[in-house]
């Protein structure tokens, strides 16, 4: 018999995403507030967009000078992959998927969120609302908390420590990472490999963004081929 995964299950799943968003975010919210945001227009970012490396990404194009729809464009098109996202959970979750409030937990589901509802799912457990709603609303408070600290605390705030400065630039990705590592079998390699590649090839010879783009599309047509088609590429 498998579990169906309570809010109780999402909230604790969601602890390890919380120690990894807080710090993130509280770099952030410093960032921003170097760029010349204000402690509640650094919020406020966070509150609507909740895309750790979109935000980055607008703070840098922001000290730019680079203008607003150009800023906003960018940031849409880094974050077209999570469109894909609600419909593949849906479909994991079969049966016991329901659109009724979907819209109220879509909002929620970054790499990360969704990472750790795909491996809870590949764990055996069954798909409950309450369950993303409590992993993913929970990860969303640490996002915004942390920025609001780190925006609150000042653009000096890690000056004295550059060494956990530098570092916290790496935790977004490593934490990623972790997830899916733990969810990972055998017959992911192939897609997991493709879209490697194809990622590092975007970076390589375009930009961050072609890179983002090329990984998802080449992953996304890797994983939808049947599993004989899918070990032969």
């Amino acid at each position: 018999m498998t579990k169906r995964l309570s809010a109780a299950d999402g909230f604790r799943a969601s602890l390890p995403i919380v120690l990894g968003y807080f710090p993130i975010a509280f770099s952030f919210g410093v960032a921003a507030t170097r760029v010349g945001l204000s402690p509640a227009e650094a919020t406020a970012l966070s509150l609507i967009v909740f895309a750790g490396a979109a935000q980055f990404l607008s703070i840098a194009l922001i000290a730019a000078n680079v203008p607003a729809l150009v800023i906003a464009a960018t940031m849409a098109a880094m974050n077209l992959r999570h469109l894909l996202y609600g419909p593949v959970l849906m479909r994991r979750a079969g049966a016991d998927a329901t659109r009724k409030r979907a819209w109220i937990w879509s909002f929620v589901l970054t790499d990360e969120v969704f990472g750790a509802a795909l491996g809870a799912l590949a764990r055996g457990g069954r798909f409950g609302e309450g369950f993303v709603a409590a992993l993913g609303f929970t990860a969303y408070a640490a996002w915004v908390s942390g920025t609001l600290a780190g925006a609150w605390a000042g653009a000096g705030a890690l000056d004295r420590w550059p060494a956990i400065a530098g570092g916290l630039g790496f935790m977004l990705a490593a934490l990623f990472l972790s997830l899916l590592m733990s969810m990972m079998s055998r017959r992911h390699l192939p897609v997991i490999a493709v879209a490697g590649l194809a990622t590092a090839a975007g970076v390589w010879f375009g930009s961050t963004t072609l890179g983002l783009f090329a990984g998802m599309v080449a992953g996304a047509l890797v994983g939808a081929l049947p599993p004989g088609g899918r070990d032969a590429a």
